[in-house]
């Protein structure tokens, strides 16, 4: 047992050692009983910009612990149980061939290393590139040196799209095994800080080499690791799965764990030929906009923006426009980072946005979007989502003028109808180049106006939001699956037994954690029904 203390707060010039005074206070202990503390939760409360505070969970260790608990009367500490791995139960049934990962994204990932953990030996195939074979592919069509891969670059490759993102790790979920998650990412080289930072990141830069280091420690449990391995198809024979084909090749499989991302499409395509069940979903579309990376310290932290104390600013915003009854909210915010290209198919144009771990560029940058569903989609068949993405992902394309040169817009041109003629304060940071166009011309019309009503209310919460010179970057369209696999209990497949879709390609996760959460619980229920190889 250890004891939880919260609200520990300390000002921002106060030196961390501070807690352990505060921890004594609170307990009404000498600090030399403190065995030792960890934190668990830093967040920063700048609700007065005069006055930002530091705010602090930590678990401590001390002799006799219900003593002192009981003894403090101390309403901010709690008992909590010390976090164990969770012990899984294997299943009886034998498995006549190791279960097969596809996608070795999150999701992808953390089912093969629970899945290895366990004994089972799992096969990945991953169509894409080994991260750093990747990082040259992508940087190479970055700086124009090199046409597209359609199997390796933003989105494919070891790592997933977060490979090439500010690496977040905020999630919304309430599971235990994001411990888990967090606690295998610092052994594979993530800070340590990430365990309790309020809005915890990686960053791209050291994110690679910690996707490396679980994949050769997958490896070293027994497993395999296949790169440039496309899944072509699913055989499913009397409501189970059968056989894949990978590269042209027939494998027999019995277990598929399909973690394929939010935007392989052909895959998409290719199982619902195969007759796998799966739904239209909502998802959101709009911009990248980036302003001055001061400007966004300076609203957040006011006179203490500069402090050391104090990283590169984020925010997160939301408003549900009455006037035109949708969501728009911003997504994906990198705070000193850049706008990069990361398209999957030829002649169209899809903007992200990533951060390096220091967050030290000029300017930050989030997408701004507008939600979407099927009301909104042609037809009724459930890739229709997936066709709406990739109509305006076209349009975006040819209005760049090609080169998958983004089309972008100054703010104030933007809510004025008027075509921009040059770039203002805020320069672009998108490669492999940008051209100044109408942005209404690659956009819904009912996108454009609920981002126009959204941007001026967003202005009253972070001043100078709506700044003229703020660019626009056309388009953002992934911000995430735009179709749902339908699963049963067991997580499978509700139309093959064995398969097993995972993380966000699934439509069951969005973002890092999540979707790696999800691809444990996956891979939990494979160990559950069958013996381990």
């Amino acid at each position: 047992m250890s004891i939880r203390i919260n609200n520990i707060i300390l000002d921002i010039d106060d030196l961390e050692e501070s807690i352990t005074r505060k921890i004594a206070k609170e307990l009404k202990i000498s600090e030399g009983d403190i065995l030792e503390y960890r934190i668990i939760k830093e967040s920063i409360d700048a609700r007065k910009k005069d006055n930002i505070k530091f705010n602090y969970s930590v678990d401590i260790k001390c002799e006799d612990e219900k003593r002192v608990l009981s003894e403090s009367k101390s309403k901010d500490a709690k008992p909590v149980e010390d976090y164990e791995v969770l012990s899984l139960v294997h299943g009886k049934k034998t498995l006549k061939a190791r279960p097969i990962v596809i996608g070795l994204g999150p999701s992808g990932l953390f089912a093969a290393l629970t899945l290895a953990k366990e004994g089972y030996r799992p096969i990945v195939f991953e169509r894409g590139q080994d991260v750093d074979n990747r990082t040259k592919t992508v940087e190479s069509f970055w700086n124009g040196t090199s046409d597209l891969n359609l199997e390796s670059n933003v989105q494919f490759g070891e790592g997933g799209a977060g490979a090439f993102s500010d690496g977040k790790l905020t999630t919304r979920i309430k599971d235990k095994r994001c411990s888990f998650v967090l606690q295998e990412l610092v052994k594979a080289g993530a800070p340590e800080e990430i365990k309790y930072v309020g809005k915890p990141h990686v960053g791209t830069d050291i994110l690679k080499d910690v996707v490396k280091n679980i994949r050769e420690e997958i490896k070293a449990l027994g497993g395999e690791v296949h790169f440039n391995s496309k899944l072509e198809y699913i055989n499913i024979k009397e409501g189970k799965i059968e056989n894949i084909v990978v590269n042209g090749a027939e494998i027999y499989c019995e277990a598929l764990v399909l973690s394929i991302g939010h935007s392989s499409r052909d895959t998409y395509e290719m199982l619902y030929k195969a007759g796998v069940f799966m739904e239209s979903k909502p998802f959101a579309i709009g911009v990248r906009i980036e302003h001055p990376q001061e400007l966004i310290n300076n609203s957040q932290y006011g006179k203490f923006a500069n402090h050391p104390k104090l990283k590169a600013a984020d925010y997160k915003l939301a408003y549900q426009s009455p006037k035109f009854n949708r969501g728009v909210y911003s997504f994906c915010m990198c705070p000193g980072g850049m706008v990069v290209s990361a398209p999957t198919e030829e002649n169209r144009l899809v903007s992200n946005g990533m951060s390096y771990h220091a967050r030290d560029l000029e300017n930050a940058n989030s997408a701004l979007v507008v939600t979407v569903g099927p009301k909104d989609f042609e037809g009724s068949s459930p890739l229709n989502g997936m066709e709406f993405q990739r109509y305006y992902e076209g349009l975006a394309y040819n209005l760049g003028g090609g080169a998958y040169k983004a089309p972008v817009q100054l703010l104030g041109d933007f809510l004025k109808d008027k075509n921009s003629t040059k770039i203002g304060k805020v320069k672009p940071s998108y490669t492999p180049g940008v051209e100044l166009r109408e942005l209404k011309k690659c956009l819904p019309d009912y996108v454009v106006e609920t981002l126009k009503d959204g941007i001026i209310k967003f202005d009253s919460r972070i001043r100078g939001y709506a700044m003229k010179d703020a660019v626009l970057t056309g388009i953002e369209t992934r911000t995430s699956a735009p179709v749902k696999i339908v699963r049963n209990e067991s997580l499978e497949s509700i139309s093959a037994k064995g398969l097993y879709p995972a993380g966000e390609g699934s439509g069951f996760a969005g973002g890092i954690i999540s979707a790696a959460v999800d691809g444990i619980k996956v891979a939990e229920k494979i160990v559950n029904e069958y013996k381990e190889i």
